[in-house]
Parts: structure tokens; C-alpha cells; sequence
């Protein structure tokens, strides 16, 4: 039996492999009025031919917590009953396939208010449908994005409890997994990291300070998410900044990793995400096949908290060896899924394993 193709079990849910589709967002929604962030056509054929394909768990794009937490305006979202009803279709198809629907929340922080990527990915000003960005301190994320507001203490309790509403309608609407985006430089990594977060009160300077709020979020997650249902957490691994003991806000580091996913498992999150890069433009990423993974294994080697891996994974016996290696419990294939949302299929063919062939499609096993 193939090790990418084993029965993944977390909590009550058990995942039928791991071959696992990571949050990639389609800026594929209504920006605006009562369809605003809701799911559409799009949304349900993008997600359930790759549950025909038989990926084993889909974790469904960066979904906004509120409409400013939106990367752009055409993202989806998650604060309001239309948009539960109509992820409701999504879920019940992934289930009906045997996948495990995921959801990530997210709020995107400084990183808010931007067009779709294949209309420039810029800046969207509010004269134009746009917002002002939130973040731990009024730095721009880079020299064409907004400036944003810095969160006061009761701004940052809201979005604390616009996590736990979020969650409360992920419920709803069918998942079983709920993962809560802290990478890429989007609000919670924002705050992780001191290369963006200057703050001086009780969430900005030290380690302890500059993961409250994400510790925060996870509690109230956990509190209104089943204590049978996974919780995942994303985290960039690291800022890829140089490290310079001179510099106090250099970046966030593996080290730091290291140190709070031991926090993270003590407040009941299941699994890492773990992923690297997205706060810092200046920094030097050295991309390529598996980039990302040894952070990952770091992570469950030094911890023992479960790691999904991602980071251009794109052939069946490179992610087989990621698993048999003890490098991660699963693989994330992010872009190779975009290609071929029969990926799981077609690894299971090369590999000697099985994946769920749904009835109509028998006479192609």
C-alpha cells in the first residue's frame, strides 16, 4: 500500500489520503451586494472535479472573516447566512465524493483592499469600491499598497470574535476542518512577525506579545469548534530575512516556529500548514522542488505536532517520499491541482494505491 494513499485519522475526521488541495483563492466572487462573497458556479465545478479526482481533504480558499478582511473584493466570505447556504452545496458534494471539506478563514489585513491578479493585483482605493486596510501598525505592506489603520485593543477583540463567528458558520455550512490563515503576511502573521509589527503595547515587542493575538484566535476558535472536528493553523515558517542580532525586528524565524507550534498544540490546534514567505517583498526566497518541506519536518520532529507540507510538489513519488520519509503526514499540492484535478487519481495509479472512482466513472477504473 502506497504511504501517500494510507487513511489519515484527526480527531473524529478520518481523511481518505494525503493528497491534500491547499486554500487557493479564485477572486471569483461578487464584490458587491447581497452576492457579495458568496460561493458561486465557479467556486462548486473548481472544487468538486478535484473531489472526482479523489483528493482526500479540500481546504477551500482564504475565506474572509468580514467583508474589510478580504484580500480583494472579489473574494469570498463568511459572515452572513447567504454565503453558508451557498457553501452548504459545496460541502455536501465533497462529502458525497468521500473528501473532507475544509475551510480557511482568514482576514487579510495591511494585504486588504487589492484588485484580482490578472487585472494588475494593485491597490484598490475606496473611490473605486475599495476599503482601508487594518494592521498591527501603519506600515504598507510595499510602496503601492495602502497604508493601513493601526487596530486598537478593542478593534483587535472584534476580529477575535469575527474568527469565532466565522467558525460558528463554517459549522453550518458543512466543513470539517477549519484551518486559520496565519501566513503570507495577511492580519495574524502580521502581527507574528516584528518585521510588521511595531507595536510597543501588549501585542507588539516580544515573542510572547506578538503571538497573543494569534493564541487568542485560536481559543476562540477552539471554543465554538467541536471538540470531535480538527483545527488546523497556517503559519509561514519563516520571513526569509536575514537574521541580524542587531536588528530587533529582523523577521520571524524556523526558531520561532519551532517555539509556537509548541503553543499551538497546548491550545488544541491539530496540525501545522506550514508554509513560508509573503510578509517581507524585500526578502530572498530560494525557490524550488521542496523548498518548504524541511521546515515542516523541523516542526514535527522538534514538537510533535502533525505538518501537512507544501512547496512545488508536483510528482506522485516526490510526495510519496515527503510521507515515507517522515518529512510530513500529508502533502498539499497546490498548482500541479490547477493543472490536474485528477492528480490523486493518476498518483494512485503510478503508486499502487486507491483512491474513491465515483460510480459514473467505474468503466474508467
Amino acid at each position: 500500500m502506497s504511504a501517500l494513499f494510507e487513511p489519515y485519522v484527526l480527531r473524529s475526521v478520518t481523511v481518505p489520503n494525503r493528497v491534500w488541495m491547499p486554500p487557493m483563492c479564485q477572486y471569483s466572487a461578487a464584490p458587491t451586494g447581497p452576492d457579495a462573497g458568496v460561493p458561486n458556479d465557479w467556486h462548486f465545478a473548481h472544487y468538486a472535479s478535484r473531489a472526482v479526482g479523489g483528493t482526500g481533504l479540500i481546504l477551500v480558499e482564504a475565506t474572509g472573516i468580514s467583508p474589510e478582511g478580504r484580500i480583494s473584493d472579489a473574494d469570498l466570505g463568511i459572515w452572513n447566512d447567504r454565503q453558508v447556504e451557498a457553501f452548504r452545496k459545496i460541502t455536501s458534494f465533497l462529502d458525497g465524493q468521500g473528501t473532507v471539506p475544509g475551510i480557511q478563514l482568514g482576514h487579510a489585513g495591511r494585504k486588504a483592499s487589492t484588485t484580482a491578479p490578472w487585472l494588475g493585483g494593485g491597490a484598490l482605493v475606496e473611490a473605486d469600491g475599495g476599503w482601508r486596510p487594518l494592521g498591527p501598525s501603519p506600515l504598507a505592506f510595499d510602496e503601492g499598497s495602502l497604508v493601513p489603520a493601526e487596530l486598537t485593543t478593542d478593534q483587535i477583540q472584534q476580529v477575535v470574535r469575527q474568527f469565532a463567528d466565522a467558525t460558528r458558520r463554517a459549522l453550518d455550512a458543512g466543513f470539517k476542518v477549519v484551518e486559520i490563515h496565519g501566513a503570507h503576511g495577511y492580519l495574524i502573521g502580521e502581527f507574528l512577525s516584528p518585521d510588521s509589527n511595531h507595536r510597543t503595547d501588549a501585542y507588539g515587542g516580544s515573542f510572547e506579545n506578538r503571538t497573543r493575538f494569534a493564541l487568542e484566535v485560536v481559543d476562540a476558535v477552539r471554543e465554538v469548534w467541536p471538540e470531535e472536528l480538527p483545527l488546523f493553523f497556517r503559519i509561514s515558517a519563516t520571513d526569509w530575512l536575514t537574521e541580524n542580532a542587531d536588528d530587533p525586528r529582523e523577521g520571524w524565524t524556523g526558531d520561532d516556529t519551532v517555539r509556537f507550534a509548541r503553543d499551538l498544540k497546548a491550545h488544541g490546534v491539530d496540525l501545522l500548514d506550514v508554509s513560508t514567505g509573503g510578509n517581507a517583498p524585500r526578502a530572498q526566497i530560494p525557490v524550488g522542488p521542496n523548498y518548504q518541506v524541511p521546515f515542516a519536518e523541523r516542526v514535527r520532529t522538534e514538537t510533535g505536532l502533525p505538518v501537512a507540507a507544501v512547496g512545488l510538489i508536483t510528482d506522485p513519488v516526490q510526495a510519496e517520499k515527503i510521507v515515507v520519509d517522515g518529512q510530513a503526514d500529508a502533502v498539499l499540492i497546490g498548482r500541479e491541482l490547477l493543472r490536474d484535478p485528477y492528480f490523486a487519481r493518476s498518483a494512485a495509479r503510478e503508486l499502487g494505491g486507491e483512491v474513491h472512482v465515483p460510480s459514473q466513472y467505474g468503466r474508467s477504473a
